[in-house]
């Protein structure tokens, strides 16, 4: 159901010391249970995404204010994988895409700089979608997928109204498997995973 600690903690009577713990080692599980994709091929959305507070006064740009940069991979049919980055940089983004992404995938991306001369490593299929210009779609070529995704984590995350940097990632994580899981019943694949693999 997705509840957060507290209200879990009233339903059941227990502390919500206790659930969050609780919590702590399934989303630690959950992490485990999200690999890093061997080679996608395909059609695969690449795209970079900030999460933190909305607004920082004084601050402006990418990345502004301290926020978490997330690079995210979307093979289509409907699968993500994401990646804490330390930057949006063209050496960041292709180490990860080169690691990840077999040359003869069709890459779609955003306009944004970071993805200059993947063509010139070998990415001959590369198709941009430039937001900046208006242009949501161009062709066959899109973001949508990958930025579903980003609504869906932030919507997630909005209800803890903040999460600790330390445990962002285990948050992401969770976020992800749920997305790559949201055609099946939650609650019963999380049941037959932890009969395989009890906390």
């Amino acid at each position: 159901m997705d509840l957060t600690a507290s209200d879990a903690a009233r339903l059941t009577g227990l502390s919500t010391r206790t659930v969050n713990a609780v919590y702590l080692r399934l989303r630690h599980r959950l992490l485990a249970w999200s690999p890093a994709p061997a080679e996608l091929a395909g059609a695969v959305e690449l795209d970079e995404s900030y999460f933190g507070p909305r607004r920082v006064r004084g601050k402006r740009g990418r990345g502004a204010g301290g926020k978490t940069i997330v690079f995210g991979l979307f093979k289509c049919g409907g699968q993500v994988y994401t990646e804490i980055v330390p930057d949006c940089s063209k050496k960041t983004l292709q180490a990860i895409i080169r690691g990840k992404i077999d040359v003869s995938a069709m890459v779609n991306t955003g306009g944004w700089r970071g993805y200059d001369g993947l063509v010139d490593v070998g990415f001959d299929r590369h198709f941009r979608v430039r937001h900046g210009q208006d242009e949501f779609v161009q062709g066959a070529s899109h973001i949508n997928g990958i930025e579903s995704f980003w609504s869906f984590a932030k919507a997630r995350l909005q209800q803890f109204k903040g999460v600790p940097k330390h445990t962002f990632l285990l948050h992401l994580k969770e976020s992800e498997f749920r997305f790559n899981h949201r055609y099946e019943d939650f609650y019963k694949l999380l049941l037959k995973l932890l009969r395989q693999q009890p906390l």
